[in-house]
């Protein structure tokens, strides 16, 4: 089995692992990269640290996250210089993260030159969306001019998940309709038809759709042109307001799941009240993509909420039973991958730990196989 190094470079941090076949033989985080307080300066000094730390020896392939692959990219490229420029041209769509990303391709090619370098994008798992699904209703050259359009993200995660769900099942991958909802910080929910994503929260940006940690979700458009011609804010102040100051944090003053929980269960208001928001949401995006798949097999919760906090399982399934999805509480209460609906029910309810990183060295490894 080939040794495969994943390489996740964030807008603040870096995460890595190595694998020896499907075994982790060793992995880590650097935090705080870029920040005041002693964190590494930039990305290419913490990935420098960090592969001057490493043995490996024996490496067939570095497999890369790459936030945007926008339109150009629908599958994991082996990356050469025509890639790097290519990935380096979508920076507009994703400014915090493609850097992070392409700061960590370089200086891997620099270290090891003889190492397939791999791409693996965020977006290339909903290139399957429909282009209904991915339009938007605004005036055609204008979107096209500017690259307006439903991208999606979570992709690694989503594509993980639905596979995963599918081995549960024991059922082929390619005959399981899947809603996934990653939910963490950032949340996502998916529609996945036969392995095909055909519907995404997420649009243009991660910022469309759930209500997430920090980022509003879904919103009317005319909020930020009011908070513009009314209130005088600039357009960077309205971007922080939505990606970084509203969502759980805006209506809590706290991010974390976890402290909502607590201050819902004590009844607290503002904890109470964004609870509800934060399901009413989710349960729509249930609904709804029901609707689009006709046939729904799994609905599958990932990601640090998603995995680990039962009441927002609970929550967003309640009042569905006529659609066939129901919760037991039991099962709810337990932990791992497993199934959480009753015995015989007709939508299977699942609990998988998302595993990003090992879908990227899986993605690596299969174009690395294939030069």
């Amino acid at each position: 089995m080939s040794r495969v190094f994943v390489l996740n470079c964030g807008s603040s941090s870096v995460k890595w692992r190595l694998y020896d076949g499907d075994r982790v033989v060793d992995k880590g985080t650097v935090e705080r990269v870029g920040e005041p307080g002693g964190g590494p300066p930039d990305h290419e000094t913490a990935v420098r640290e960090v592969l001057a730390g490493l043995d490996l020896t024996g490496l067939t392939a570095v497999g890369h996250r790459v936030v945007h692959g926008g339109r150009t990219f629908s599958a994991p490229v082996l990356i050469d210089d025509a890639v790097l420029a290519a990935i380096r041209d979508l920076v507009p769509l994703a400014p915090l993260h493609n850097p992070a990303n392409l700061a960590g391709i370089e200086v891997a090619r620099a270290a090891l030159p003889d190492v397939a370098q791999v791409a693996v994008f965020d977006t290339a798992f909903h290139h399957t969306l429909p282009e209904a699904a991915a339009t938007y209703a605004i005036d055609r050259a204008t979107a096209e001019r500017y690259g307006i359009r439903r991208y999606g993200f979570h992709g690694t995660s989503h594509a993980y998940v639905s596979r995963r769900t599918a081995e549960l099942l024991d059922r082929p991958y390619d005959e399981v309709n899947t809603i996934t909802l990653h939910l963490g910080n950032g949340a996502s929910a998916c529609a996945v038809a036969g392995g095909r994503s055909v519907a995404t929260s997420m649009g243009m940006s991660p910022l469309e759709g759930l209500v997430m940690g920090s980022r509003s979700g879904d919103i009317d458009p005319t909020v930020i042109f009011h908070l513009r011609r009314e209130g005088g804010l600039g357009v960077d102040e309205i971007d922080d307001l939505l990606n970084h100051r509203s969502g759980l944090l805006g209506l809590t003053g706290a991010n974390d799941m976890r402290e909502v929980l607590r201050r819902r269960a004590d009844g607290d208001p503002a904890a109470v009240l964004a609870f509800e928001v934060y399901r009413r949401r989710l349960t729509a995006y249930v609904g709804a993509y029901y609707a689009l798949l006709g046939r729904v097999d799994a609905v599958t919760f990932t990601a640090g909420v998603g995995e680990h906090a039962a009441a927002v399982r609970e929550a967003a399934l309640a009042g569905l039973e006529r659609l066939g999805i129901a919760v037991d509480p039991e099962r709810n209460a337990g932990s791992g991958d497993r199934l959480i609906s009753p015995d015989g029910a007709e939508v299977t309810v699942c609990v998988v730990g998302t595993d990003e990183e090992r879908e990227i060295a899986r993605q690596a490894r299969a174009v690395e196989a294939a030069r």
